[in-house]
């Protein structure tokens, strides 16, 4: 066997490949393993003598590596004559992702019915003036490879879509048409109003109750104005928006300046070009069709600035039981919220470390650090009271004012347990702060920021909302150096200013035991967050 070569199959057997002469020369000898699993050590030689990996390979032209430096990795932002700012990272990779941010949302209703940006949010990606139904956009994405998607906030509205770069164009026109000349026809209207009453009959048999009570704990904490506003639109409101209140909202607020226009994997001149094209050169359909609108100026523009009043918010009902083999019982739900401050406010990355130190989850869920098992609301809450099944800080960040909460749930007859349990650790976040706790909320912050930027799409999100935001965008390393840079005392600090806050509290369920606003809020002015006892009905006075 010496006088022969052996190569190795893909499941790692030897075989024989030729004979070699006696003036060849073996290359290496390693051992290796045949199908059986024993092993085999032999002088495997090689036919060809192969060139060590540490040279570069003879006779190949000289490498030319592409480059990235800090100007071409950075974000271009151009800002059009009409007020349209358009702003662009390029990347390699053969896909893109573009898209449009719009100043809009449902704490702009107020001088509207609300739940307009839900109907909107239903109807995107329908028909327009140059697309006759929602089949021709999609298809004219799939030519392309393309995906779309359309998403309301409270303050914002995203439309966005990640197609092959080549088709950089049309994605774009689909973009300024729906945006800008779509048709809203009375059939289209017709199935959003049986869509989203399907949702929330489906919300009200569901046993998630995240999204109501997010709901809830905003109108409870900023009562009748801005961000109080329900995002969910209302049973009531739904025959009421029509055809002419939709094209009002969407002439008043889809305005140039109120816009921005973002690409990640694009071409800024090839951008621009495309965006003139489809975003300033073709007008709006409310500029060719005067008579889509209401006319007057009743409908404006909401410039309030948000209020936080605090308050309590609560809705006596059978939440419907988790079904499956799971077995979990009827829970009641609480969520207490505090005005926390906008993502401009220089206390900003000091109370989202915060928000991560609190952490919390579901009692069911499974994993290490990752999943936030050592954070407060696990180690202090979750893992304490059997009975609890949920415990999940929140951190709601607007441009003007901001609102940290905690949701909890369990079972009824806990509901004041619940929220004795929650006063006690919001009050505990003003206290002293374990440095372990404080590195690990730090290093988990930061790796969550880094991984989700890894996400094309999020990166269009990122840049499109700083722009729309402040004009700029700020890259990951500024924030990964503020927040390496947050100390106990700032974690103290901006605890501090949360519990100088009037409370919400918002509560959905079997609630008949929750304590009063008034017992809550002396709680979080007790220095151990102790709430005062309840009353008690007795026969002697």
């Amino acid at each position: 066997m010496a006088g022969k070569a052996f190569q190795l199959n893909r499941k790692g057997s030897v075989f024989f490949t030729k004979q070699l002469s006696k003036k060849q020369k073996p290359w290496k000898s390693f051992s290796t393993s045949v199908d059986d699993g024993s092993t085999v050590n032999q002088n495997l030689t090689c036919a060809f003598k192969q060139p060590p990996l540490s040279e570069p390979l003879p006779g190949l032209p000289k490498a030319i590596y592409a480059s990235a430096s800090d100007d071409e990795r950075g974000t271009k932002i151009t800002t059009l004559p009409n007020g349209l700012r358009v702003a662009s990272e390029n990347r390699f990779g053969q896909f893109c992702t573009v898209g449009v941010v719009i100043d809009s949302g449902s704490r702009y209703e107020l001088p509207y019915p609300s739940g307009i940006s839900h109907f909107l949010e239903k109807l995107a990606f329908n028909s327009t003036s140059q697309y006759a139904d929602k089949d021709k956009i999609l298809l004219t994405l799939e030519k392309h490879g393309g995906i779309c998607d359309c998403q309301s906030s409270r303050d914002t509205f995203v439309y966005a879509a990640s197609a092959d770069r080549r088709g950089l164009d049309p994605v774009v026109q689909v973009l300024g048409e729906i945006i800008l000349r779509p048709l809203i026809s009375s059939e289209e209207i017709s199935m959003t109003r049986q869509a989203i009453s399907f949702e929330l009959e489906n919300l009200r048999t569901r046993p998630e109750q995240e999204l109501l009570l997010m709901d809830m704990i905003h109108a409870a904490a900023y009562r009748n104005n801005t961000l109080g506003l329900p995002k969910i639109c209302p049973e009531s409101n739904i025959e009421k928006i029509d055809r002419s209140v939709l094209f009002t909202y969407i002439k008043n607020h889809y305005t140039p300046s109120r816009m921005v226009v973002a690409g990640v994997g694009v071409e800024h001149d090839a951008l621009l070009e495309s965006v003139n094209k489809y975003f300033v050169e073709e007008k709006p359909i409310w500029e060719e069709d005067k008579s889509l609108v209401i006319p007057g100026e009743s409908y404006g523009v909401d410039q309030s600035i948000a209020q936080y009043t605090g308050g309590l918010v609560q809705e006596e009902c059978e939440i419907p039981q988790f079904a499956g083999p799971s077995g979990l019982p009827e829970l009641a739900h609480v969520m207490i919220g505090l005005e926390g401050c906008s993502h401009q406010d220089s206390d900003f990355v000091a109370i989202c470390v915060l928000n991560m130190m609190m952490g919390g989850g579901g009692s069911f869920s499974a994993g290490g650090p990752g999943k936030g098992m050592y954070t407060r609301l696990y180690t202090n809450v979750l893992n304490r009271y059997h009975w609890m099944f949920n415990a999940t800080a929140y951190n709601n960040s607007y441009s003007d004012t901001g609102l940290f909460c905690i949701h909890a749930s369990a079972p009824p007859s806990y509901v004041r347990d619940i929220v004795k349990v929650l006063v006690e650790e919001m009050v505990t976040m003003g206290g002293s702060v374990q440095a372990d706790e404080l590195r690990r909320a730090k290093t988990q912050l930061q790796s969550m920021l880094l991984m989700n930027l890894e996400a094309r799409p999020v990166v269009f999100e990122d840049i499109a909302r700083q722009v729309l935001a402040t004009g700029h965008r700020k890259r990951p390393e500024h924030y990964i150096e503020q927040i390496e840079n947050i100390t106990e005392v700032d974690i103290q600090r901006v605890a501090q200013r949360l519990l100088r806050a009037q409370p919400s509290v918002a509560a959905r369920g079997n609630i008949a035991t929750l304590p009063s606003l008034e017992a809550v809020q002396a709680g979080l002015q007790d220095a151990n967050g102790r709430m005062p006892s309840s009353k008690r009905l007795s026969l002697f006075r």
